[in-house]
């Protein structure tokens, strides 16, 4: 009897291990001080550390001055995604708002991801990106765009 209930256990403990996973490069992203109708869109990397695909049921502001953007498409094990995530900056004074993130992770099947600032009309201005920045958030916004067209369509 002894050795059923250890086999039960270690079975449990072996399908526990084998999920999805979801990870964050941050959970919080900090615009600083910027001026009213600057760019508020920022991007957060999730990827699945797991051995089973990752599905993003859901992402939900806290406020409607916070639209996030994501895809339903699965995100394989070691694989990453981007949620892109844009702030109403036409709104002055300090914000933090909080972005629920649902997903199929047995463990974290509700995570939170943050966003603060401060909008400031004397807010310094922003330095100018260099040519390979500017590179990598045309990529960006042109996989957001393609994802978020492609979640529009289902």
């Amino acid at each position: 009897m002894k050795k059923l209930i250890a086999g039960i256990a270690l079975f449990g403990t072996f399908a526990l291990a084998s999920a999805q996973t979801i990870t964050f490069d941050k959970t919080t992203f900090d615009y600083g001080t910027i001026k009213p109708s600057a760019d508020g869109t920022r991007f957060f990397t999730v990827t699945n550390t797991g051995d089973k695909p990752l599905i993003l049921s859901n992402v939900k502001p806290s406020c409607g001055c916070t639209t996030p953007e994501f895809s339903q498409d699965p995100i394989m094990p070691g694989k990453s995604a981007k949620i892109k995530v844009g702030y109403n900056t036409a709104i002055n004074g300090p914000f933090n708002k909080m972005i629920e993130v649902f997903s199929n992770d047995p463990a974290n099947s509700r995570s939170v991801i943050y966003i603060k600032g401060n909008v400031d009309a004397n807010a310094p201005e922003p330095k100018p990106l260099t040519a390979e920045e500017q590179k990598a958030a045309a990529k960006a916004e042109k996989k957001a765009a393609k994802l978020a067209k492609k979640a529009a369509a289902k």
